[in-house]
């Protein structure tokens, strides 16, 4: 375990330690976070990474601030979405971004259904007022069925993603003056590390070592 804990800056915990706090079903916001500071993951391909980790923010020619850019603060989450790392070469490098936890509040605030669902139809009367509001948003949001770590397994409860647009998502940028991140760690030896540790094991998930994660206090027009 000591190997491990040294390949990232991370508070580690046990994974089924985890999931004894974690409800079973409903919509759930699990995040490493703390008064000051919310982590959230990323994935991406070599010279992006290496460059946001290097001026601890994004940009460079290959960064797009055109685009709708997702963020994911649930860890197995994002591990299930990127096959730890070997999904495909677009996501060999795994990014914890500390977030400012006031920039972090304003994206879940700002935030807006991807579809016009039974959340979206408790907070708009019609499908265009939904469609008019999506248009605006800066945010998208996505709940997703949260995944059992090495398998297809789906929990029932559901893991929240959120699709930054370009309007907000400069300030990702290591240069703008807002920018809303602390801090940049590659930690993709983690993520490798962790995963070979536990499927060495006979029952992986009893020895899987994973960012503790407690659940962040949901903003009132998502409860």
């Amino acid at each position: 375990m000591e190997s491990i804990q040294n390949l990232t800056t991370l508070s580690l915990g046990l994974y089924e330690a985890q999931l004894t706090r974690l409800p079973e079903t409903g919509k759930v916001i699990q995040a490493q976070y703390s008064d000051t500071e919310v982590v959230v993951y990323q994935a991406y391909k070599d010279s992006i990474a290496e460059y946001a980790v290097e001026h601890q923010g994004f940009g460079g020619s290959e960064f797009s601030f055109q685009r709708v850019s997702w963020i994911k603060p649930n860890f197995t989450w994002m591990m299930y979405r990127c096959g730890w790392a070997s999904k495909d070469n677009r996501q060999m490098r795994v990014l914890a971004i500390r977030l400012k936890r006031s920039f972090w509040d304003k994206i879940l605030e700002e935030a807006e259904a991807s579809s016009y669902n039974v959340d979206s139809r408790q907070r708009y009367l019609t499908k265009d007022a939904w469609q008019k509001a999506m248009r605006g948003a800066s945010v998208v949001l996505q709940w997703d069925p949260d995944h059992e770590p090495f398998t297809n397994a789906k929990y029932t409860r559901r893991a929240i993603q959120l699709g930054i647009r370009p309007v907000l998502l400069r300030r990702f940028a290591h240069d703008a003056e807002d920018c809303g991140i602390v801090s940049i760690e590659d930690i993709t030896d983690f993520v490798k590390a962790t995963e070979a540790n536990a499927m060495a094991h006979e029952d992986p998930l009893s020895e899987l070592w994973a960012p503790i994660e407690t659940i962040y206090p949901m903003p009132k027009h998502l409860a």
